[in-house]
């Protein structure tokens, strides 16, 4: 999706409030990781407590393994932090190719990159867990166990950076929760991935219609932003460049419908957002509806005059809402439900330089930023070396954008940046140039540009498990 070097949309799920993390753990016996000095009380059906152990170094929380949460265990000075990391991921989801697994053209493990070993000194400071509760009086986190929930414990903290992103925005439109997909984590690109196999193969059933198996291969993406467009992108190369190969017959059947209600990739230069609207229009069983979702359904979609779209797969793509987490912290709080920040990005309600607020869940108070991965990236950065440094002596958060890039499919992406903006191959190549140099170890950068060059030689696996 966007980025030069890495904007997308969002998209970072810096988690340790989230839902989805309860869908990750399995729920079964966990050696719970706790540091001696951080642990300072074990509530509920199970507890335990830890001696006091004297250290010189200063305790450091961090929620979250998004953008904003991994810069910050990446720059921050482990020699001066007894890092603690609390996520309900164990790992840093390169998000902007998250919709290239969708489809196969990526594998799931090539764009992953796990938490622990992330220089830490000792293999105890991440925590599988949700945090539930900040209690800024005592400098504790209280803290959930993901691997076994009747495990509840309090993290003490010298220092606090929260960055648990966002969730997906249903704008309180019936029947999203139950029948649309987000595009967030792994899991959803690997539900994703299910439906659109489980559809094509049942296409091809026989006693299934044709009305039928129109119906199961129309996809519904709502939402014209980078994602939306780039899981349409995705999408298009696989049916363009593996489908009619592995579905014959019936791979004219396939359509796209992408329901925006004002301009797709709406953050881009206006001549980048035509050309990107011509292009997915020019393909065939390709369509844009500028319109609104009152209602999702179990095969179906319901517009804003009325009329109702039938389809196999509803990929919802638009807006963010706050975590429990966040709502739920007796702080400041701007219109969206997001915490707020001073220009060093410590929260306002907090003691002075103790508690910090990155990425998607917080907003600088007279500065608001867009919610990308660049930001939150930028966010993490500063907090870290302002910690390594002296946080007093630390100049204001400013933020200058690299740049955009959005792919639009056949080897075409848009490029907006303060230097250059254009489109078509050259940016395609720009785009994965960008995001290959983007990504958080060796061993990925290694990895994606073989699973792309495995994709250009032997087309998509197409395996269903």
């Amino acid at each position: 999706m966007v980025l030069l070097p890495n904007v997308y949309c969002s998209e970072m799920l810096l988690v340790s409030s989230s839902n989805i993390g309860r869908q990750l753990c399995p729920r079964s016996t966990v050696l719970l990781a706790c540091h001696s000095q951080s642990v300072v009380a074990i509530s509920g059906r199970k507890s335990s407590s830890t001696p006091d152990v004297p250290s010189e170094r200063q305790r450091l929380v961090i929620l979250g393994s998004g953008w904003g949460s991994y810069s910050v265990l990446k720059y921050i000075d482990k020699s001066k932090y007894d890092v603690q990391v609390v996520s309900a991921r164990n790992h840093f989801l390169f998000t902007p190719l998250l919709c290239s697994t969708t489809v196969g053209t990526l594998e799931f493990r090539s764009i992953v990159e796990p938490v622990r070993g992330m220089g830490f000194r000792q293999s105890n400071h991440f925590h599988l867990a949700e945090a539930v509760d900040v209690n800024m009086e005592t400098s504790t986190v209280k803290c959930q166990s993901l691997v076994k929930e009747d495990i509840v414990y309090d993290l003490k903290y010298d220092k606090l950076v929260i960055g648990v992103g966002a969730l997906p925005s249903t704008f309180n439109t019936p029947g999203v929760e139950k029948y649309a997909f987000f595009l967030k984590e792994l899991t959803d690109a690997r539900k994703i991935r299910q439906r659109i196999l489980n559809n094509f193969e049942l296409a091809f059933e026989p006693g299934v219609s044709p009305a039928e198996a129109k119906r199961l291969m129309h996809i519904v993406i709502v939402g014209g932003g980078p994602t939306g467009v780039e899981f349409g992108a995705e999408f298009y190369d696989f049916v363009y460049q593996d489908m009619c190969k592995l579905y014959r017959d019936k791979d004219s059947w396939v359509k796209v419908t992408l329901i925006e209600s004002n301009k797709i990739l709406g953050s881009f230069e206006p001549r980048l957002q035509r050309w990107a609207e011509k292009q997915i229009k020019s393909r065939e069983g390709y369509s844009i509806t500028k319109d609104i979702v009152t209602a999702v359904g179990e095969d179906h979609v319901v517009l804003g005059d009325g009329s109702t779209i039938k389809c196999g797969l509803v990929v919802w793509s638009t807006g963010l809402a706050p975590r429990q987490f966040t709502k739920d912290f007796q702080v400041q709080k701007n219109r969206s439900g997001q915490i707020v920040t001073d220009a060093h990005l410590r929260v306002l309600d907090a003691p002075s330089d103790t508690v910090y607020a990155i990425g998607d869940c917080a907003d600088i108070q007279g500065n608001s930023l867009p919610c990308t991965a660049q930001v939150a990236e930028r966010e993490g950065q500063y907090v870290a070396q302002s910690l390594n440094a002296d946080p007093s002596l630390a100049k204001p958060f400013k933020f200058t954008s690299m740049g955009m890039l959005a792919y639009v499919g056949g080897f075409k992406a848009v490029t907006d940046t303060p230097a250059a903006k254009f489109s078509g191959i050259t940016s395609w190549f720009l785009w994965r140039s960008a995001y290959l140099t983007r990504l958080g170890s060796w061993r990925l950068r290694l990895q994606v540009p073989m699973d792309w060059s495995k994709t250009m030689m032997f087309g998509r696996d197409t395996s269903y498990f």
